[in-house]
């Protein structure tokens, strides 16, 4: 029997980069899956129906940020499968964009940043916590970054969002307990992803500086982090809540 046979899974983000192969790894771990993105899913999604099934997935084409569209998403989501039992949280804005100093960020990109990357977990988590409480069970799974345990140059908003995500993850993870709903934190490290690798300057920047910290001297892939996501999503990881864990190659330590 697969882990989360049974299960129902939306992933923000997850039509492209690493969402997606979040997306894959639930529907081959026999969850149902909702991929949300601004990005069109329908490709991804056939993808996957080819291997798992029709009823296995679904695609919805929204705006994290936008709180109409999430209530939208979470209805259309117990619509098609009935139930929402693990929700990740992976949405962010992050490969458009490029290295640029505090005295420099506008104020408007700033806010455009917290809106998909903080506010946007937030209104996913407002919406879809109802329907988990009343099934006194579920699984929220925060995605953050290892550049907010170490801070990272010229990426201020990024790093002060990812940052904020962390601290949502603990404050959830107390109010939620009660209701039998976890929620943690996965922290990856730079990850060479078809989305991260448009982030070129980033890259350049970044790359060789990272490989330097880890223990394991290699770049880092999607496929390195559904081993972590997995079990989070899973039962085996039902006494856990409030966590970070980090999947870096042993850069950070938390």
């Amino acid at each position: 029997m697969n882990r989360l046979d049974g299960r129902i899974a939306i992933v923000t983000g997850g039509a492209v980069g690493i969402g997606a192969h979040y997306s894959k790894a639930l529907a081959a771990e026999g969850a149902r899956v909702m991929i949300a993105d601004i990005v069109d899913g329908k490709e991804l999604a056939a993808e996957i129906a080819a291997k798992h099934g029709a009823n296995s997935v679904a695609s919805v084409v929204f705006d994290v940020s936008d709180e109409a569209k999430v209530k939208k998403l979470v209805a259309q989501t117990l619509e098609r499968f009935g139930q929402i039992d693990v929700l990740v949280n992976n949405a962010a804005m992050y490969s458009t964009l490029p290295p640029v100093k505090v005295t420099a960020i506008d104020v408007d990109l700033w806010d455009k940043v917290m809106a998909v990357n903080v506010r946007g977990s937030f209104l996913m988590v407002k919406h879809v916590a109802p329907h988990m409480i009343a099934r006194k069970s579920g699984k929220i799974i925060n995605i953050a970054s290892g550049t907010a345990y170490k801070g990272l140059p010229e990426f201020l908003h990024y790093v002060t969002s990812k940052g904020a995500v962390v601290s949502m993850t603990r404050a959830l993870a107390r109010e939620l307990g009660e209701h039998g709903i976890s929620v943690n934190t996965l922290v990856p490290g730079l990850t060479l992803s078809d989305t991260g690798l448009k982030n070129q300057a980033h890259l350049d920047q970044a790359r060789a500086k990272v490989i330097a910290t880890r223990a394991f001297k290699r770049d880092e892939y999607p496929e390195d982090l559904t081993g972590a996501l997995i079990y989070m999503a899973s039962s085996e990881s039902d006494f856990m809540t409030g966590q970070s864990i980090a999947v870096d190659g042993g850069a950070i330590n938390i």
